[in-house]
């Protein structure tokens, strides 16, 4: 049967962040996730998790500026040290929350960068990440993300990100697997995942085109949740959705699937 975790950044955001844990494991949620652990205090975060009774499964390395529109430094070629103060930052959250995985959001390539410049800079970068999360047990991964919803966004397909994981040449470096993305820029989702389990490290979905939950789309998720559990994905399935009328009202699809 999968396993569902509850991406708390997009699932019940009428409540205040630290009380959408216990929220999730009230409905049904055994794991969240969520985009960044930064703005709140170590002993905070984790004295809430530990009330919910929720595992962290995934967060996000620091993004650079989020408010000003960037999605992660990792292309940078001038913001390595900027970077790497983020992989040290996240590993004391990784080893606080306990949290077996961080994503690295790859960012959008700086203008007129030299594009052979870009790609080095985000392969030293994850290469970097790799080794010093190793350290700590914790598994990086890498999201590409379709240019429809982050125009400009450097990793976009899975083919991409399994060159950068052969440039890398680390076997802590994972894809994560985002159905919304990869249905938008690829498709043929099943057979993708099929074919690359082993060098997938996490899922997460939301129905398209819209970004709202199973159902309201054009997926058929009720196949893909089967899928994955026949073709022996055994990790974490991340529902980072856009509630369409509210969280309660949307979870109809996790009643049905873990019953």
């Amino acid at each position: 049967m999968p396993k569902f975790a509850a991406n708390t950044s997009f699932l019940f955001t009428e409540l205040d962040f630290l009380k959408r844990f216990d929220a999730a494991r009230q409905a049904g949620f055994r794991a969240v996730e969520f985009h960044f652990p930064y703005p709140y205090e170590h002993a905070a975060l984790e004295a809430a998790v530990k009330a919910a009774g929720v595992e962290v499964v995934l967060f996000n390395l620091p993004p650079g500026d989020w408010e000003k529109g960037e999605r992660g430094i990792a292309c940078h070629p001038d913001r390595t040290a900027e970077f790497r103060d983020g992989v040290a930052k996240a590993i004391g959250y990784a080893r606080t929350l306990k949290c077996p995985r961080v994503n690295c959001l790859a960012g959008i390539a700086p203008k007129d960068a030299d594009p052979e410049r870009v790609r080095a800079s985000l392969v030293e970068n994850l290469r970097y990440a790799a080794a010093a999360l190793a350290q700590e047990s914790v598994t990086l991964v890498m999201e590409p993300v379709n240019p429809r919803t982050v125009p400009g966004f450097y990793l976009n397909t899975t083919r991409q990100a399994l060159e950068l994981i052969g440039a890398v040449g680390s076997a802590n470096l994972k894809i994560q697997y985002d159905i919304f993305h990869m249905q938008i820029v690829e498709g043929d989702v099943a057979k993708t995942i099929e074919a690359n389990l082993a060098h997938i490290g996490h899922v997460q979905f939301a129905d398209v085109p819209d970004r709202h939950e199973p159902g309201t789309g054009e997926v058929n998720f009720d196949f893909l949740f089967d899928w994955l559990d026949r073709v022996g994905y055994a990790g974490w399935i991340s529902a980072e959705y856009v509630p369409a009328k509210g969280t309660a009202a949307s979870l109809g699809w996790l009643k049905r699937h873990t019953k």
